[in-house]
């Protein structure tokens, strides 16, 4: 079998592997190196971002997180602004984990036409959606937001109980205060959905070969993000250390998502500078391992 067809078609086998035995690097491998720094576009939203995306809520809840308990506010500002320092000009930011304060301390070093930055919302009405657009370009400190994703679709009927969000992100689009709007998926019938929509720009995506805090087995997921693909949808891979619990596995993990052409980019959360430069090593040297 050839690599592409073991990549989109043996996702199953990967995962059983992950678990029992030696990952098979060698059907992964990429014939290049791939980098963080690497500037994707994704999908057809004509964003330009870097493979790696700088998450910031690990653990993310009540508006915190493992990087905000661990790094305290001036300390998760120091790592966004030492990821553009890198080449990792991509945040992926939520009112949630309560990141948008620190994205705006970052702003007083990094340029705002540096970095893209991408956030997550909870609203469903309207009115809701509104005073979030308003209150996170505040928080954040920018007029513009690049990437606005409806957080955590967990059923198949989320465009009829977020249609009033829906109509504002749109809105907001054709005037330039959004650049590109879309959904973060953690349930399978979302993500079907999601694939379909033509209002969906880009899907947060769970992904790894291990199918922890997934939707579905890895196969399946990669046959309904192919199909996101074919409509020219951005899709941005999460949960590729699967929250942290494959950090005993990460060389097998990252090499996993590098390969899959499923993904634009995906999105790891660093917990401290040291994780953050170990990934900038740690990923040219999975692309290719063999």
């Amino acid at each position: 079998m050839k690599r592409r067809e073991f990549i989109q078609h043996g996702t199953v086998a990967a995962g059983t592997l992950f678990g029992l035995g030696r990952f098979p690097y060698h059907l992964y491998a990429a014939d290049k190196k791939k980098h963080a720094q690497d500037v994707v576009t994704l999908g057809r939203t004509g964003l330009k971002v870097s493979r790696l995306a700088q998450g910031t809520g690990t653990h993310g809840v009540g508006k915190s997180s493992n990087q905000i308990r661990g790094l305290g506010d001036q300390g998760l500002a120091d790592l966004l602004v030492a990821g553009v320092a890198n080449g990792v000009h991509f945040w992926d930011l939520a009112d949630q984990y309560g990141s948008h304060p620190h994205a705006k301390l970052a702003l007083k070093t990094v340029p705002r036409d540096k970095v893209v930055i991408m956030s997550k919302t909870h609203a469903s009405t309207e009115a809701e959606m509104r005073d979030d657009l308003d209150r996170f370009r505040r928080e954040i400190g920018t007029d513009y937001l690049d990437i606005v994703l409806l957080h955590c679709m967990l059923s198949s009927d989320w465009p009829q109980q977020k249609a009033g969000a829906m109509a504002v992100l749109a809105e907001a689009k054709e005037k330039g205060v959004v650049r590109a709007h879309g959904v973060s998926c953690h349930d399978l019938g979302a993500m079907k959905v999601a694939a379909e929509s033509d209002w969906v720009d880009v899907d947060l995506a769970r992904l790894n070969p291990a199918g922890v805090i997934m939707d579905g087995s890895p196969s399946t997921i990669v046959s309904v993000l192919a199909r996101m693909k074919e409509k020219g949808k951005g899709v941005i891979g999460m949960k590729i250390l699967g929250e942290g619990r494959l950090r005993d596995r990460i060389d097998e993990a990252l090499q996993f998502a590098l390969a899959q052409d499923v993904l634009d980019c995906f999105t790891i959360g660093a917990e401290s500078p040291r994780e953050f430069q170990d990934l900038l090593t740690r990923i040219p040297a999975a692309s290719v391992r063999a």
